[in-house]
């Protein structure tokens, strides 16, 4: 029924084709733009020409501004793609936000602020027992000044970037090949995918390896049996919203994605070994048992792999307020 929603007479395989490629370049090219303005900026007035930045490989420029100011410019490139996401849907597709993002009757704030909760709570908890089973993992690294900033900055950009993610992948992405395959599987698996390897150029692969890819395909896998099963991204938003929230504000290290002035340093060395995919195997599974049983999922089958049906004339009056 999510998929479904967005079927109407502004959805021929041209637009969303376009749109993909429209909605990806408008947050990641366009994005950008501001960040980079900011970075020759700070080389101008630091060292009056730009010679430090023409040859400069990612590090240094990551690192040419402060923690706080690279990570509100990297922020907005998100707040920039998402506006470019909805001027995309309501102009192009003639969508409203309702029926791009869920197949209640309105987007349903409780089910994501569940999500949000329970993930975060999740995120608190396995943060504090790290820290207390191996703290010579870990530095305390909390400065008031600029920790307060960063949540700050966090707290009101970090769930329009997670936001942005989810609605490229398991919104537009979903409903436009799902739409131009009439299928459920085909959005599923490639969402899922080309989500995990979106992440292959994070700084936590190239540290790590490529095997911990898994982690990346095996968490677009888990939203989209969110998205799918639950009709509607709610699930999703909320769970990945609060992921990388928590992330941001309590842990940092050198070799992960979110450079910031958080609470604590990890100083380890990290590999990948059996426990790195135990969440994957534990965590996860829990997360989909509970939310199963709380929203009372079923006919998995259809819903994970059936076809769209796209026969019959959806009105509003179709989709129940749950």
């Amino acid at each position: 029924m999510f998929i479904k929603r967005a079927d109407n007479k502004f959805n021929e395989p041209w637009r969303w084709i376009l749109g993909f490629i429209a909605i990806f370049l408008g947050c990641q090219l366009f994005g950008g733009i501001p960040f980079l303005i900011a970075i020759i900026a700070e080389e101008f007035t630091v060292n009056g020409n730009m010679n430090g930045i023409m040859n400069a490989d990612e590090s240094y420029l990551m690192n040419v501004l402060s923690n706080n100011t690279t990570f509100f410019y990297l922020m907005l490139t998100f707040v920039i793609g998402t506006v470019v996401w909805w001027l995309w849907v309501k102009y192009v597709h003639q969508l409203s936000w309702t029926q791009a993002t869920t197949s209640r009757g309105s987007f349903d704030w409780k089910r994501a602020f569940t999500a949000f909760a329970v993930v975060g709570a999740f995120s608190v908890v396995t943060t504090y027992a790290g820290y207390q089973l191996s703290p010579d993992d870990f530095e305390w690294n909390y400065q008031a000044d600029k920790f307060w900033i960063l949540v700050v900055i966090a707290v009101l950009m970090v769930p329009i970037q997670t936001t942005w993610e989810e609605l490229f992948f398991r919104s537009y992405m979903m409903q436009g090949l799902g739409l131009m395959s009439n299928t459920r599987w085909l959005p599923f698996i490639l969402t899922s995918v080309i989500f995990g390897m979106m992440h292959v150029f994070n700084p936590e692969v190239a540290k790590m390896g490529y095997t911990i890819m898994f982690w990346y395909v095996g968490t677009g896998f888990l939203l989209g049996l969110f998205t799918l099963m639950d009709e509607g991204t709610e699930l999703a938003i909320g769970f990945h919203a609060a992921n990388n929230l928590f992330i941001a504000i309590l842990v940092t290290a050198d070799w992960t994605a979110f450079q910031t002035d958080s609470l604590l340093l990890d100083v380890s060395d990290p590999e990948v070994g059996i426990m790195t995919f135990v969440p994957l195997l534990t965590y996860y599974p829990a997360l989909i048992l509970f939310f199963a049983w709380r929203f009372k999922w079923s006919n998995w089958s259809q819903k994970l792999f059936g076809p769209v049906d796209l026969e019959a004339v959806t009105t509003e009056d179709e989709f129940e307020l749950k």
